[in-house]
């Protein structure tokens, strides 16, 4: 390992100084995290041949990240993915939240959620980085002052590891998603990528990508990654998609999704969550100018996001997501770097 630098000055936010934080790994994997929204701006594997290869979307300056940027590489919250109407009741009280997907539903937290918002960082060495981050009582709407911690570690090789613990002084919900989008190869298009998704059913949305309520096999369908797949292979469909993990849990893990490119590198994830959402990145608006000076458009990247259902506030059958004064909220999800 070479000696790095410690966090340096990235851009200004708000009249604060954006700080980048710089980690790796004995395999020469290269991350560099902001504190900007825990952002994982940049990401290189080390090919067979010792070549890196960078495997995520993002910018080469922070300018663009609080106007252009969909989510790239951020941690997303408090709350991850939607809330119906943007309201939830919680021990008998409704919570209007902020509505900032067309003004109907709670995206990712809101308008001004952990993705949007200045951490702390509160520890650095040469293979991790810790980040922290208070949000308010009443924050986009959420009951509960939190506390939220998020650390990024090299564990071995080239498998970089997420810890998130949040706590609250009130009942609150809480969910957190990491929200790279992967391209394993550099190419134009994600879809020549295979995928396996280690999930027996998936929870169906609306037009409006709200779940259904319902829970139902992947079986005979467009969902059906049980076995590695092309993503562009017919039948076609648009995926952003909640996917029920299957796996059986190991230390407190379980195998949610390999993703391999014509390259013969290869991402596990690896994750303690119940659920994996699936997008595809279609959306990704034409024309962006990402890192390395590439242009961007639909399918140039596609996300993995490790986390609780969608609208579980809303779905008593869902797995729970309330969290309470004295308990602690955790996520642990480690993105498994292999040569195939």
């Amino acid at each position: 390992m070479r000696a790095l630098l410690g966090p340096q000055p990235f851009g200004m936010f708000a009249g604060e100084p954006v700080f980048q934080a710089t980690i790796q790994s004995p395999s020469g994997a290269l991350a560099h995290v902001l504190n900007w929204g825990a952002v994982i701006r940049d990401l290189h594997i080390p090919l067979a041949d010792g070549t890196p290869q960078r495997v995520v979307l993002g910018f080469d300056h922070f300018d663009p990240y609080p106007v252009q940027s969909p989510y790239f590489g951020a941690l997303v919250g408090r709350y991850a993915n939607r809330i119906a109407r943007g309201r939830f009741t919680l021990d008998g009280r409704e919570y209007q939240l902020d509505r900032n997907e067309g003004g109907k539903q709670t995206l990712h937290g809101g308008a001004m959620g952990t993705s949007q918002r200045l951490w702390t960082i509160a520890d650095w060495s040469a293979s991790s980085v810790t980040l922290a981050l208070r949000l308010p009582d009443g924050d986009q709407g959420f009951p509960g002052a939190m506390e939220v911690r998020c650390t990024y570690r090299f564990t071995a090789d080239s498998t970089l590891g997420m810890d998130i613990t949040a706590t609250t002084d009130a009942p609150t919900v809480a969910s957190f998603a990491q929200h790279s989008y992967f391209n394993l190869d550099g190419s134009d298009d994600i879809r020549g990528h295979r995928l396996q998704i280690f999930a027996d059913s998936y929870t169906p949305v609306a037009d409006d990508l709200i779940p259904t309520g319902d829970i139902l096999p992947v079986d005979a369908t467009p969902f059906e990654f049980r076995a590695s797949r092309l993503i562009g292979a017919q039948p076609p469909a648009a995926y952003d998609h909640n996917f029920v993990l299957s796996g059986a849990l190991r230390d407190g893990l379980r195998h949610a999704a390999s993703l391999a490119a014509d390259n013969g590198l290869e991402l596990q994830v690896h994750t303690s969550e119940p659920g994996l959402q699936f997008y595809d990145g279609r959306m990704i608006a034409p024309g962006l100018t990402g890192l390395g000076g590439r242009r961007y458009g639909p399918h140039a990247g596609l996300c993995l996001e490790a986390q609780h259902f969608p609208d579980s506030p809303n779905q008593p059958h869902f797995p729970g997501t309330v969290l309470r004064p004295g308990e602690t909220h955790r996520q642990q999800t480690e993105f498994r770097f292999l040569q195939i």
